[in-house]
């Protein structure tokens, strides 16, 4: 991983058709432990900004682990969906928010879905090297007949999934606040208890989207560009959600 890329540290609590088309699985323990159609080797993981189990990437993945044991702490019993968004552009929202995904299905017995959210500036599928032919979310809250399972990719890591943002014709949190919206996201994280979801969301400031996403979310984790974002405006930009959803802030290096 690139040093301008990675996690610097953890604050670990901030004071202040339709959806019935998704698969019908035999079981949670089956998605749990589906097979990877392009598994990729730890060098290809880096080239995509993904941490693995192998030594080179240790280090990151244990600032993620950190975050995801507070997260499971949080969370008791059952699994939940968590907003990553960030303080001011290029603060690595999305870095976080993959790689926190990735951490989650480092166990066998859970599995990830990760969601681009940022409507303005979609990068999950760039970064993941997803082709999305079949579309993503957009279209799906668009035309709702097409379903939702053919808008789900494998990134080359086992467990881990993503729906890219899709056809974004218009940078709208009209589509975050719709019926649509919350019947996807009750219905993806209840048909299967062992899976958690992540909102790879937009920056905070100037954009209402991070508020409205929030509201669908359990918990918020918050990036700041660690020597880019000042003390106040980190407290600013964490006044905007309810502190009992509040997980964290995490400092991220940025360019």
């Amino acid at each position: 991983m690139k040093p301008d890329e990675s996690t610097s540290g953890t604050v670990l609590r901030a004071e202040a058709g339709d959806v019935d088309r998704l698969p019908q699985a035999a079981s949670a323990h089956a998605i749990a432990l589906m097979a990877e159609p392009r598994a990729l080797a730890p060098r290809q993981l880096e080239e995509r900004r993904l941490i693995h189990r192998e030594a080179s990437s240790r280090e990151q993945s244990d600032t993620f682990r950190e975050l995801r044991t507070r997260l499971l702490g949080m969370g008791g019993t059952g699994n939940f969906i968590t907003l990553v968004v960030a303080v001011s552009p290029r603060s690595g929202a999305s870095f976080v928010a993959r790689n926190l995904a990735a951490a989650f299905a480092f166990d066998e017995a859970r599995t990830s879905l990760l969601i681009d959210c940022n409507l303005r500036y979609p990068e999950q599928h760039h970064a993941l090297g997803v082709d999305p032919t079949n579309g993503g979310l957009i279209d799906f809250l668009e035309h709702p007949a097409q379903g939702i399972a053919s808008k789900i990719y494998a990134t080359g890591m086992p467990r881990l999934r993503l729906i890219p943002v899709g056809d974004a014709r218009e940078a709208s949190g009209e589509y975050f606040s719709s019926f649509r919206m919350h019947a996807l996201l009750d219905s993806m994280r209840h048909r299967y208890p062992d899976r958690y979801l992540f909102l790879d969301g937009p920056t905070i400031k100037g954009s209402p989207d991070a508020r409205i996403l929030s509201d669908l979310a359990d918990f918020v984790v918050v990036v700041a560009g660690y020597g880019r974002d000042t003390p106040a405006a980190i407290s600013q930009a964490i006044a905007h959600f309810e502190p009992e959803k509040l997980a964290g802030v995490v400092f991220n290096q940025a360019p």
